[in-house]
């Protein structure tokens, strides 16, 4: 049943209504998204209900976080759409704050996390992580939320926001949601939006790799040998650029070079202009 959802686009009114739920003794959520909401988001709202008495959903298109030449400008904004999903959710405020309200004329400040920032999709993002970390700071400020949840399909985002949450001693517990996955097992992105009939059905073979590769880890043999197989296949099944598939450790991304515990394969690959990304836990045999 759809209920109705405040939406608020100041951060003063967002503090104001933050204290009247403090006041109350209510505990708060924060989901934070880039609007184009789809069955992931959403699944992190469900998420996160039992921990929370109320949610808060952002949705802003963070400009710090897009390079020269990405997709800042055409990146789907669908706001009313959005939230008409939110309001069959138990998700009770959207914050959708303008670029001039987040980032105001002088805004200088950026949180740079070294190491695990600098690699994978930080080495072929340069300063992503960055404006990653800063909005993400500056959400965690604003809202004030005793939890925040955030997607495990950008595992490097959840990581790298664990740590600044931990080294700056911000008080807020966060957690990962599962990755969704479509019918065929393509991970929920709103990216997909973007891919044609025929890109689309090549998108589907991402995940069918990355199993085959799982498969391959736990039954031994050269991790980097199992990985340029994954990759010669992705371009064999229509992919047009492979950036990286890496079996690394899951606390600190690094790359490992035996499977003696739990791990992680993170990849990312391009169809057509679209970069879809993609990671899958391993255990260990």
């Amino acid at each position: 049943m759809s209920h109705n959802i405040a939406l608020v686009r100041s951060i003063s009114g967002l503090r104001q209504q933050v204290s009247e739920w403090r006041n109350q003794g209510l505990r708060i959520g924060l989901v934070p998204t880039m609007g184009a909401l789809h069955k992931g988001h959403l699944s992190l709202v469900k998420a996160i209900a039992p921990k929370v008495d109320k949610i808060i959903v952002s949705i802003f298109v963070n400009p710090s976080q897009f390079g020269i030449g990405e997709d800042l400008e055409n990146y789907p904004r669908t706001e009313a759409d959005d939230c008409a999903k939110l309001s069959a959710t138990p998700a009770n405020l959207v914050f959708a704050p303008t670029v001039a309200e987040m980032y105001p004329g002088g805004h200088a400040t950026r949180i740079i996390v070294s190491g695990i920032s600098e690699i994978l999709e930080g080495a072929q993002r340069r300063g992503h992580f960055d404006g990653v970390a800063t909005i993400v700071s500056k959400l965690l400020h604003q809202c004030q939320p005793d939890t925040a949840i955030f997607g495990e399909k950008d595992y490097q985002q959840l990581a790298i926001i664990k740590q600044f949450v931990r080294d700056l001693d911000i008080p807020v517990e966060i957690i990962g949601g599962a990755l969704i996955r479509e019918a065929d097992g393509l991970a929920y992105s709103s990216r997909n939006a973007y891919l044609n009939s025929a890109e689309r059905a090549i998108a589907g073979q991402f995940n069918v790799i990355l199993n085959d590769l799982v498969a391959k880890a736990q039954c031994g043999g050269s991790l980097r040998k199992i990985e340029d197989n994954a990759i010669a296949a992705l371009l064999s099944a229509g992919f047009t650029q492979v950036d990286y598939v890496s079996i690394v450790d899951p606390k600190t991304l690094l790359p490992l070079e035996a499977l003696t515990a739990t791990a992680r394969v993170l990849a990312v690959a391009r169809v057509g202009g679209v970069r879809l990304l993609d990671n899958m836990e391993i255990t260990a045999p």
